[in-house]
Order: C-alpha cells, then sequence, then structure tokens
C-alpha cells in the first residue's frame, strides 16, 4: 500500500476531520481514506457550454424559442425601445 503524507494541514482542517470522523465511526486516517477514494471514484459532473445550462434552467417558465449562439459576434448594446 502506498503512503501519502499531507504537510502544513491547518489545525482548524485536522478538527474537522477529527469531529467527522467520529460522526461516521472511524478513526481519522479511515475518514481521510474514505474522503479520497470517494473523489477519485465519483463520476465527473458533464460539462455543458454556458448556454445550454442557462436554456435549461429557464426551460418551460416561458422561453418559447432556442437562443441565438453569439460567440464570435461583437457586443452590442441592448435595445431597450427608444
Amino acid at each position: 500500500m502506498a503512503q501519502v503524507v499531507v504537510r502544513q494541514l491547518g489545525e482548524d482542517v485536522k478538527e474537522r476531520l477529527r469531529r467527522r470522523a467520529a460522526r461516521n465511526g472511524r478513526s481519522v486516517e479511515a475518514e481521510i481514506r474514505h474522503i479520497l477514494r470517494k473523489a477519485v471514484y465519483e463520476d465527473p459532473a458533464p460539462v455543458t457550454e454556458l448556454g445550454s445550462r442557462i436554456a435549461a434552467r429557464f426551460r418551460g417558465v416561458g422561453l418559447r424559442r432556442q437562443l441565438p449562439e453569439l460567440r464570435g459576434q461583437p457586443p452590442r448594446g441592448a435595445d431597450v425601445g427608444r
């Protein structure tokens, strides 16, 4: 088994790890192993483009058409109907 040494870990982090380990019925070392395993084996969230995320957030609340892609277009002021 490999060993890892973590230096310069703040006392506050060490104390939080200790409390978390106690809550979960593990030693601090076992808790750290659990955290690392979970972090390494978790499936990363799929990366989506900003426009797609905005459209998904407002889907069903009045957005009736697709938002145009603005990448590469020069910035322009808003038309406020003057």
